[in-house]
Protein backbone atom coordinates (compact mmCIF):
# COMPACT_ATOMS: atom_id res chain seq x y z
CA UNK A 1 0.00 0.00 0.00
CA UNK A 2 1.43 3.35 -1.23
CA UNK A 3 1.09 6.16 1.66
CA UNK A 4 -1.28 9.09 0.19
CA UNK A 5 -0.16 13.14 0.35
CA UNK A 6 -4.08 12.79 2.25
CA UNK A 7 -2.18 10.01 4.79
CA UNK A 8 0.46 12.86 5.91
CA UNK A 9 -1.02 16.92 5.32
CA UNK A 10 -1.59 18.88 8.13
CA UNK A 11 -5.75 20.10 7.22
CA UNK A 12 -5.70 22.96 9.22
CA UNK A 13 -3.63 25.70 6.59
CA UNK A 14 -3.47 29.15 8.15
CA UNK A 15 -3.75 31.52 5.07
CA UNK A 16 -3.75 35.33 4.45
CA UNK A 17 -5.33 37.55 1.78
CA UNK A 18 -2.64 38.25 -1.31
CA UNK A 19 -3.99 42.41 -0.44
CA UNK A 20 -2.96 42.48 2.79
CA UNK A 21 0.40 43.56 4.31
CA UNK A 22 3.36 41.81 5.41
CA UNK A 23 3.08 43.20 8.97
CA UNK A 24 -0.09 41.54 8.73
CA UNK A 25 1.08 38.01 7.55
CA UNK A 26 3.95 38.62 9.99
CA UNK A 27 2.03 38.61 12.63
CA UNK A 28 -0.11 35.99 11.76
CA UNK A 29 2.79 33.92 11.58
CA UNK A 30 4.00 34.92 14.83
CA UNK A 31 0.95 34.30 16.61
CA UNK A 32 0.73 30.68 15.21
CA UNK A 33 4.22 30.02 15.96
CA UNK A 34 4.70 28.98 11.87
CA UNK A 35 7.11 29.54 9.19
CA UNK A 36 4.91 30.21 6.19
CA UNK A 37 1.05 30.66 5.31
CA UNK A 38 -0.83 30.35 2.21
CA UNK A 39 -1.84 33.07 0.20
CA UNK A 40 -5.59 33.32 -1.17
CA UNK A 41 -7.49 35.38 -3.12
CA UNK A 42 -10.81 35.16 -3.55
CA UNK A 43 -11.15 31.80 -1.73
CA UNK A 44 -8.19 30.74 -3.96
CA UNK A 45 -4.91 29.56 -3.15
CA UNK A 46 -2.75 31.83 -5.08
CA UNK A 47 0.68 31.75 -3.50
CA UNK A 48 2.79 31.01 -0.05
CA UNK A 49 4.48 32.93 1.82
CA UNK A 50 7.36 31.88 3.58
CA UNK A 51 10.26 33.19 6.22
CA UNK A 52 12.74 32.61 3.77
CA UNK A 53 10.45 35.03 1.13
CA UNK A 54 10.33 37.81 4.12
CA UNK A 55 14.08 37.73 4.49
CA UNK A 56 15.27 37.55 1.02
CA UNK A 57 12.04 40.06 -0.74
CA UNK A 58 11.54 42.54 2.16
CA UNK A 59 14.35 42.54 4.96
CA UNK A 60 16.98 42.27 2.24
CA UNK A 61 15.51 44.60 -0.18
CA UNK A 62 15.05 47.04 2.78
CA UNK A 63 11.06 47.35 1.58
CA UNK A 64 8.59 48.00 4.44
CA UNK A 65 6.80 45.83 5.90
CA UNK A 66 3.41 48.22 6.88
CA UNK A 67 3.13 49.37 3.21
CA UNK A 68 4.25 46.24 1.32
CA UNK A 69 1.36 43.88 0.23
CA UNK A 70 1.57 39.73 0.72
CA UNK A 71 1.16 39.80 -3.07
CA UNK A 72 4.23 41.69 -4.00
CA UNK A 73 6.30 39.09 -2.74
CA UNK A 74 4.97 35.65 -2.42
CA UNK A 75 6.12 32.83 -4.50
CA UNK A 76 4.35 32.24 -7.27
CA UNK A 77 2.96 30.04 -9.24
CA UNK A 78 2.21 27.75 -6.60
CA UNK A 79 3.49 24.25 -7.00
CA UNK A 80 0.56 22.24 -5.25
CA UNK A 81 -0.15 18.37 -4.73
CA UNK A 82 -3.12 17.04 -4.39
CA UNK A 83 -4.47 14.84 -1.52
CA UNK A 84 -5.09 11.67 -4.24
CA UNK A 85 -1.10 12.12 -4.91
CA UNK A 86 1.10 9.34 -3.84
CA UNK A 87 3.86 10.38 -1.29
CA UNK A 88 6.26 9.37 -3.11
CA UNK A 89 5.55 11.67 -5.85
CA UNK A 90 4.95 15.22 -3.62
CA UNK A 91 8.28 14.06 -2.00
CA UNK A 92 9.88 13.91 -5.59
CA UNK A 93 8.11 16.87 -6.84
CA UNK A 94 9.58 19.15 -3.88
CA UNK A 95 13.43 17.52 -4.51
CA UNK A 96 12.99 18.61 -7.77
CA UNK A 97 11.22 21.82 -7.08
CA UNK A 98 13.52 22.80 -4.34
CA UNK A 99 10.97 23.42 -1.85
CA UNK A 100 10.08 22.16 1.47
CA UNK A 101 6.53 22.95 1.83
CA UNK A 102 3.82 22.29 -0.70
CA UNK A 103 0.01 22.73 -0.02
CA UNK A 104 -2.94 20.34 -1.31
CA UNK A 105 -5.34 21.74 -3.23
CA UNK A 106 -8.50 19.88 -5.32
CA UNK A 107 -9.09 21.83 -8.05
CA UNK A 108 -8.86 25.02 -6.55
CA UNK A 109 -9.94 24.25 -2.95
CA UNK A 110 -7.30 24.44 -0.41
CA UNK A 111 -7.30 20.98 1.06
CA UNK A 112 -4.14 21.08 3.60
CA UNK A 113 -0.06 21.21 3.41
CA UNK A 114 2.24 19.14 3.61
CA UNK A 115 6.48 19.66 4.33
CA UNK A 116 9.17 18.06 3.47
CA UNK A 117 10.07 17.34 7.71
CA UNK A 118 6.31 15.89 8.11
CA UNK A 119 7.24 13.02 5.34
CA UNK A 120 10.37 12.64 7.19
CA UNK A 121 9.19 12.30 10.56
CA UNK A 122 6.00 10.48 9.03
CA UNK A 123 7.70 6.83 8.59
CA UNK A 124 10.61 4.77 8.64
CA UNK A 125 9.97 3.47 5.00
CA UNK A 126 9.74 7.60 3.60
CA UNK A 127 13.54 8.09 5.34
CA UNK A 128 14.61 5.20 2.68
CA UNK A 129 13.00 6.69 -0.28
CA UNK A 130 14.35 10.41 0.72
CA UNK A 131 17.55 8.41 1.03
CA UNK A 132 17.25 7.30 -2.12
CA UNK A 133 15.83 10.58 -3.57
CA UNK A 134 18.85 12.13 -2.48
CA UNK A 135 21.09 9.91 -3.96
CA UNK A 136 19.27 10.84 -7.45
CA UNK A 137 18.64 14.63 -6.86
CA UNK A 138 21.18 16.88 -4.31
CA UNK A 139 18.99 18.25 -2.37
CA UNK A 140 19.13 22.31 -2.18
CA UNK A 141 21.54 24.00 0.60
CA UNK A 142 18.42 25.03 2.70
CA UNK A 143 16.96 21.41 2.45
CA UNK A 144 20.44 19.77 3.74
CA UNK A 145 19.95 20.57 7.37
CA UNK A 146 16.07 18.91 7.25
CA UNK A 147 17.68 15.98 5.77
CA UNK A 148 20.90 15.71 7.77
CA UNK A 149 19.14 15.92 10.86
CA UNK A 150 15.94 13.37 10.10
CA UNK A 151 17.62 11.27 7.47
CA UNK A 152 21.48 10.93 7.27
Amino acid sequence: MMLKVEDVMVESVITVDADATVMKAVKIMNENEIGCLVVVRRGRAVGIITERDLLKRVIGKSKSPSRTKVREIMTKPLIAGQPDMDLEDATRLMFEKKIKKLPVVEGSRLLGLITLTDVARFQPQMIKILKKLSNQVAPPQRMKKVMNYYVC
